[in-house]
């Protein structure tokens, strides 16, 4: 793999690329952009890399055939993306794409009129449990699925001690922003991406979301921070999801099919297990065997990094595949189609509120194609 990148934004998660990005082979950091002055000559001092003093002047540097990130605050994502785009870069963002659809949209078409891509966070989708998931779908496996379970809860954030929370360049975990910005934005993508990339579009989304802790430590107002979502896709079983930062941590997801179930534990581990527990009669008793099967794929998967805190994934496997799409010509697997129609799902659930009865999808996509190691 080769190519460069240049970043914009150099707070926490940052750093959480740049882990990535290290251990991976010819990826080049040609330049970093922050607003913030102090940070981003932190930033780069302790990755040795190039700060940029301006959007602009890195823009105007920026390899055509490279990839810009837009690391930036949430509610910067949409004017970024913009610039990004209008200077005729090819982009992946941080979740969300925008903060409304109406926003995502236009990103969206300008991204197609300029003949760019445009990608979105997360990219665990791309890592080797979402894959071998995806393959043994493929495979039927489990037989036909019925229905699945995905959970992205992740504890009592608030009352953890976040402010202990401190990425490599010494940037503090930005709770105030992650209260403001919502769990839901933060976190639904990771399974979203999954069942999107199995399954192609949401027809219709039913959901609730609520503020069920309103006194956080910052200043709001602060977005729900518990959702559930019941999804129905064009050509998919019906899906659960929820997102919370109130319920116990639980990180797994589930696939209901007609001969078993297929699971996995951890969302934001790129090398997590993935069993099937296929389903018997003991003494008239129906159950999934107690004894699941480990599922591996047949041959090497992609760069992994070592676990950082609750995560352990690969954060340079989403722009490492637009630069492998822009050497070889090809259409990106993070499709814009793709971007744009996971932000519309996640808006749906965020915005949900109480009273939300169903709505229907205006975006598609289609299922994405396997990574080759995952055929």
């Amino acid at each position: 793999m080769t190519g460069a990148v240049s970043i914009i934004g150099c707070g926490f998660v940052a750093d959480l690329y740049m882990r990535s990005l290290q251990a991976m082979e010819g990826l080049t950091v040609v330049g970093v952009h922050d607003h913030n002055a102090e940070r981003l000559s932190r930033f780069c001092d302790h990755w040795n890399v190039p700060a940029i003093g301006s959007l602009d002047a890195l823009l105007d540097q920026h390899p055509r055939d490279g990839v810009v990130l837009n690391l930036t605050n949430p509610s910067a994502h949409f004017e970024i993306n913009s610039a990004c785009l209008s200077a005729g870069c090819h982009t992946y963002s941080e979740k969300p794409l925008a903060m409304t659809v109406n926003e995502a949209k236009a990103l969206h078409a300008k991204a197609e009129a300029a003949g760019l891509m445009l990608a979105s966070a997360p990219c665990s989708v791309l890592g080797e449990a979402a894959q071998t998931m995806g393959h043994a779908l493929r495979n039927s496996i489990a037989g036909t699925p019925r229905v699945i379970y995905a959970e992205l809860d992740d504890g009592f954030v608030p009352q953890a001690a976040y402010k202990k929370w401190i990425s490599d360049s010494g940037a503090p975990w930005p709770f105030e922003d992650e209260f403001r910005v919502g769990c839901t934005l933060e976190h639904a993508g990771y399974y979203l991406g999954w069942l999107i990339s199995w399954f192609g579009s949401v027809r219709t989304v039913v959901a609730a979301s609520a503020e069920t802790i309103p006194d956080k430590e910052g200043t709001g107002p602060f977005a729900p921070d518990v959702s559930v979502a019941t999804l129905f896709f064009e050509n998919g079983p019906m899906t659960r999801l929820t997102c919370s930062i109130v319920a116990p941590h639980d990180h797994q997801i589930r696939v209901v099919g007609d001969g078993g179930v297929l699971a996995c534990k951890a969302a934001w581990d790129n090398s997590a297990k993935v069993t099937f527990a296929k389903r018997m009669t003991v003494r008239r008793r129906l159950m999934e065997s107690p004894f699941p099967k480990t599922l591996k794929l047949a041959q090497p998967t992609h760069t992994k990094v070592k676990r950082w805190g609750a995560a352990a994934m690969n954060f340079m496997l989403g722009p490492a595949e637009m630069l492998d799409a822009i050497r070889t010509g090809r259409r990106s697997r993070l499709s814009n189609d793709f971007a744009l129609h996971m932000t519309e799902v996640t808006l749906a659930i965020q915005n949900a509120g109480e009273q939300s009865g169903a709505q229907a999808m205006t975006t598609r996509c289609d299922p994405m194609e396997p990574m080759p190691w995952a055929m």
